[in-house]
């Protein structure tokens, strides 16, 4: 299934307050130095985005595009919340503002209360090495289970426990078989409502999985809380959407559309519209390039900018953390729903970013990535950034 081809126009955007960040091959990360601004497309179609779930599986209710400011809101205070984590990876916010956070390379879960850390649990079965390890963390929607994407001996797998606010359960399996390597093991998870859970699968380093709709490499899937395929997935099994390299970041916007940051290979890396069943492209096409008979990014990145991980959607701005680019990328959207010209903030300033979290429309949670083997560590490293915006 070769998707179609987004039609939208393709136009260069300008980039104020820094460079574009370079979203290095996830093995590699090479030292690119293109400086090109990031290129973005014309407004988004107001059509686009997950198909409707069944009535058994009830959508978000959206924000009202009037939600969207005039003007996209500005950084304001920057909190250093915790300090001395190791290579945190995925968050999770409790309902009374306690938050859960994977350390990808301890297998451990620790609560963060105020300042305060402590250790939950050690995940059993996780294999770290490389990129691989104790990945994204997803509360089901009503707080009593939690669900986790990790890499195991032989697969990559989501597992769940039940939580009652103090303590988890045991850990079942949900969803095994997703490729694992040293690189591209995806690990993003979002639950779309109380009985869709959307899971990213990185492709493994294994092609033409990406292209192959009975594979789960390489893929968004769509999934229940029991591991079943969502009635209505565009391929009658886990896919939702497919041609994927390693996407780290999966976001709802106020209207409820489906947004994805995928790491690109040597040239550009996507901020991606997901719709259900769409191809978009990888490995046959990257970026702007090679698009024809596949669904374009709505914004691509030199890959000397980016190598985006987590996004999140708060304030009317889409936001995307960059490892390599060690910034934090705010995509403003416009009240039409199209997207607006990308800015970056903190450009070098804590290193390589990761987890971004939305506590609320006016405060995000951005985790540093400096001991994941590939940043320079600095004192204090990994810590959490809580950041106020307006």
């Amino acid at each position: 299934m070769s998707g179609h081809r987004d039609a939208r126009r393709s136009l260069l955007l300008g980039l104020a307050g820094g460079g574009a960040l370079a979203l290095a091959a996830c093995s590699s990360e090479p030292q690119q130095e293109s400086t090109p601004a990031p290129s973005g497309s014309a407004p988004a179609s107001s059509g686009a985005g997950p198909t409707t779930p069944p009535p058994s599986s009830p959508s978000p209710t959206p924000t009202p595009t009037s939600a969207i400011p005039a003007e996209p809101v500005e950084i304001g205070e920057v909190v250093e919340q915790v300090t001395g984590l190791t290579s945190p990876w995925g968050v999770a916010l409790l309902a009374d503002g306690r938050l859960l956070v994977s350390e990808r390379d301890t297998a451990l879960i620790k609560v963060v209360d105020g300042d305060q850390v402590s250790e939950l649990a050690e995940v059993p079965g996780v294999r770290h090495g490389g990129e691989g390890g104790l990945l994204g963390l997803a509360l089901r929607p009503g707080g009593q289970e939690l669900f986790v994407h990790h890499t195991a001996s032989s697969d990559n797998r989501v597992v769940a426990a039940s939580w009652d606010g103090q303590t988890l359960g045991e850990f079942r399996d949900v969803l095994t078989g997703m490729p694992r390597a040293t690189i591209h093991n995806g690990g993003q998870l979002l639950f779309g409502s109380a009985d869709e859970l959307y899971v990213s699968a990185g492709d493994g380093n294994e092609r033409p999985t990406e292209q192959q709709e009975d594979s789960l490499g390489g893929k968004i899937l769509r999934i229940t809380p029991d591991g079943q395929p969502v009635e209505g997935n565009p391929f009658g099994n886990e896919v939702f959407s497919m041609g994927h390299r390693n996407v780290q970041g999966l976001a709802l916007d106020h209207e409820g559309r489906l947004w994805a940051s995928e790491f690109g290979d040597k040239y550009q890396d996507e901020l991606n519209l997901i719709e259900a069943g769409n191809n978009y492209g990888w490995p046959d096409a990257e970026g702007d390039e090679g698009n024809d008979g596949f669904t374009a990014p709505q914004v691509s990145w030199p890959t000397s900018q980016a190598s985006p991980s987590g996004l999140a959607y708060a304030a009317g701005s889409l936001w995307m953390s960059g490892l390599r680019g060690e910034r934090l990328w705010q995509i403003p959207m416009t009240p039409d729903g199209g997207l607006g010209e990308p800015k970056a903030w903190f450009e070098g300033e804590y290193g390589r970013l990761r987890a971004v979290v939305a506590i609320d429309e006016t405060t995000l949670l951005v985790g540093t990535s400096n001991t994941d083997g590939r940043g320079d560590v600095r004192d204090g490293d990994d810590r959490l950034l809580r950041l106020t915006l307006g």
